[in-house]
């Protein structure tokens, strides 16, 4: 065990940028983002991994960031939700579809919904419902019913097939 007070460095690049600190070894990357980074995008709901509303992207996967040490992402690359636009501020496929689709309700759960449909998208870009319906299961909503979740993803999916 490590021992109080010792810090150790970490360098991470965020959405793009290289971000350095001198961390404690136990702080996790959701706080090292909000705290660090000041990204508040990065919703911390439960802690416990369970809500997924702090799901980022670490090197491409979709990992909830209150069960990973900012330690264990040192030299790699993480995307937020803040990451998910453009420079220009144009939205994600993904971040409009969500928009267009009245899937935001009170928008606690969104970052996490939008940055985990993002990578599930990415890896099955033509999904079945079921399937989405699957992949939608490791984030919670208790707004929207999930119905306008599933239409916007839905949306995306059909995007992506007619651009095929």
């Amino acid at each position: 065990m490590p021992e109080v007070g010792v810090r150790v460095d970490v360098e991470v690049t965020v959405n793009g940028v290289v971000r350095r600190a001198r961390v404690e070894p136990r702080l996790t990357l959701a706080d090292f983002l909000r705290t660090h980074c000041q990204l508040t995008g990065t919703h911390l709901g439960c802690e416990h991994g369970v809500c997924g509303a702090c799901t980022v992207l670490v090197d491409g996967d979709a990992v909830r960031s209150c069960l990973v040490l900012a330690v264990q992402a040192d030299g790699g690359e993480v995307t937020t939700v803040e990451g998910m636009a453009s420079p220009d501020g144009e939205l994600s496929p993904v971040q409009q579809a969500f928009r267009d689709n009245h899937a935001l309700q009170c928008g606690f759960c969104t970052p996490g919904f939008v940055v985990s449909m993002t990578a599930f998208l990415r890896d099955n870009p033509d999904p079945t419902d079921e399937e989405i319906r699957d992949g939608l299961s490791g984030t919670l909503c208790r707004c929207t019913g999930y119905q306008g979740i599933l239409k916007a993803v839905r949306a995306v999916a059909d995007a992506n097939r007619e651009r095929r």
